[in-house]
């Protein structure tokens, strides 16, 4: 009986073992689980942080620059101001040169009370943002998700656009430019579903073709972000969709599936969005379709009538800087589309498809007689996307792929550094006690190359979040030091924002002039006066002060006009007493 009962609390021991085993096992599973979660929920928290502060931080952190912004944002305020929203009008006259999108937004925003830089900018900066979501959903929805949420085409494509050059310098200018490209981007996303729905496009696995309703809703939709687009720049968005879809067709002979993209739902959606503002302006208007269509459009590309003449490989530079500091990536790009030229699974490629949609804006304003950087930034989602596919088959491929694409990003860091360090010197701000512009040069230096050690180490270890994270991180490092320090002290010497809070208690405001200044100054220092003001002659007989630059001060001192002597550095801007004329 003894040794029955021993036999039997053996038997319980060893039940009771196994299943205190299983339970370590199922407890160290949930536990891996856990903490898996935990990583990924920290992945998306710190990715939202990034694109927040990349696209929508330091709006206002400098005034509006250039001769773009303050035109832009001068018609979207009277706008607002005149409750006239059919014709765009610079200084009380039609202005045609770009359609009514960008206008109506940034109206919005100066019916809100804005702030003026925040209103005019905040567009561009939502616009950004729905280009990342466009993008963010077709890495899920095409690429997959993986095991690790952190290595997902989803997650690496929106940082890596976020972070861009491209997509910080423009979800921060006051002009039409990203909510054409965004437009375009949603579109697209919505056109490669009415692809997929025709049996083309490879998906995630777990993901099903959609039925004739969401086919519908693609194709309507479609139509009515092509539509915003056309409103945003006008019919460029048709050539560049429809070109890159094209191509596409081209290449994979699918014409037949491409063209059910002109199904009566997508044009009939279009015709809904974009042919009613074009319609009353031109009946209001008579000289609208020749302004726009035919010369702001036709005779742009055309001729080089707005000298803005480049060499055809100017663009390909651009697209070069646009990705930083992403650039090295293109590199494993080239190497996805080779192999998939060799393995030739066209119609059914993704990657092909995005190519498809980045290099036809490349090569078509390529041939352009008038080109501007900013006619690259519809290749640039599709550019992230690439680079998100293609980033972890790299690093998972080979340990020397892995490394290769750190030490690549590193290198980028150092030369910008070193680029900011040359420039520092040429800045006007040594000893104004803002900041210290060789000082800060010298600091991202060393953080440069801080970063690329652990890029290295990240390379090394195959860690692939590691390199997509300290990239970003440094990124939004360099964004906050733009906003808090650079771009503050800059302001005087790139906007007329501050000389025009200055002047504007002044007793005499009909006596302010400018003199020989460039168009930039100009049109800023008209916006932040809210009226032009008039050119300098020196036949003007009354005492005046004038804003001018070095060349207008030697003009003005040759004619004995100066009155008393400029003792404050110049700051931008001069301000030159004038004496009346003798009599």
């Amino acid at each position: 009986m003894r040794s029955h009962y021993a036999r039997g609390g053996k038997g319980d021991a060893s039940s009771r073992n196994a299943q205190i085993r299983g339970g370590v096992l199922d407890s160290s599973r949930l536990s891996s689980l856990s903490k898996e979660r935990r990583n990924n929920i920290g992945a998306a928290v710190m990715a939202a942080c990034v694109v927040f502060i990349c696209l929508f931080s330091g709006l206002g952190a400098v005034g509006l620059l250039g001769p773009d912004e303050p035109r832009y944002a001068w018609i979207a305020r009277a706008m607002a101001e005149t409750g006239d929203w059919i014709t765009p009008r610079l200084y009380g006259q039609p202005w045609f040169e770009k359609p009514i999108l960008y206008y109506w937004a940034a109206a919005v925003g100066f019916r809100l009370h804005l702030p003026a830089e925040v209103a005019a900018r905040l567009p561009s900066a939502i616009a950004a943002l729905a280009a990342v979501l466009a993008i963010g959903w077709l890495g899920w929805k095409y690429n997959g998700v993986a095991e690790n949420f952190r290595e997902s085409p989803a997650l690496l494509a929106s940082l890596i656009f976020s972070t861009s050059v491209a997509a910080i310098g423009f979800s921060r200018a006051a002009t039409p430019d990203m909510l054409f490209s965004a437009c375009i981007a949603v579109a697209m996303a919505f056109a490669s579903g009415v692809l997929r729905s025709r049996g083309l496009l490879r998906a995630a696995p777990e993901l099903v073709p959609e039925d004739s309703i969401h086919e519908n809703l693609n194709l309507a939709f479609f139509g009515v972000f092509l539509a915003l687009a056309v409103l945003a720049k006008g019919p460029a968005a048709v050539i560049l969709a429809g070109g890159a879809i094209g191509l596409w067709a081209l290449v994979t002979s699918q014409w037949r599936d491409a063209f059910r993209l002109a199904h009566p739902t997508a044009m009939g959606a279009f015709c809904i969005v974009a042919f009613p503002w074009y319609v009353i302006c031109a009946a209001r208007n008579p000289d609208f379709l020749r302004v726009f269509i035919f010369q702001h459009n036709f005779e742009r590309y055309l001729t080089p009538v707005f000298r803005h003449r480049q060499p055809f490989w100017f663009l390909g530079w651009i697209t070069l800087l646009a990705m930083l500091p992403w650039t090295v990536l293109l590199i494993s790009v080239g190497q996805e589309v080779l192999r998939q030229w060799r393995e030739k699974p066209w119609s059914n490629s993704t990657g092909f498809f995005y190519a498809c949609w980045a290099i036809f804006p490349i090569v078509f304003f390529s041939l352009s007689q008038s080109k501007l950087p900013s006619y690259i930034l519809p290749a640039v989602p599709p550019l992230a996307l690439l680079c998100a596919v293609s980033i972890p088959r790299v690093i998972r491929r080979s340990r020397i792929g892995a490394i290769a694409v750190s030490v690549g990003i590193g290198l980028v860091w150092i030369v910008l550094s070193l680029f900011a360090f040359y420039m520092a010197r040429k800045l006007p701000l040594a000893g104004t006690g803002k900041f210290w512009p060789r000082t800060l040069a010298e600091c991202a230096i060393a953080i440069s190359i801080l970063l690329a050690i652990i890029l290295l180490f990240a390379g090394i270890r195959q860690k692939l979040w590691m390199t997509v994270a300290i990239t970003s991180l440094g990124v939004v490092a360099t964004i906050a030091a733009a906003n808090i320090a650079m771009l503050p002290a800059l302001d005087p010497y790139l906007s007329a924002r501050s000389h025009a809070a200055f002047l504007r208690g002044d007793l005499r405001p009909d006596r302010i002039f400018t003199y020989r200044l460039n168009r930039s100054w100009n049109y800023g220092l008209a916006f932040y006066f809210r009226r032009e003001l008039p050119e300098w002659s020196p036949n003007e007989p009354d005492a005046a002060l004038v804003l001018t630059n070095q060349k207008g001060l030697e003009e003005i001192a040759k004619a004995g006009r100066v009155q008393g002597e400029l003792n404050e550095p110049q700051q931008g801007l001069l301000y030159v007493p004038i004496s009346p004329h003798p009599r």
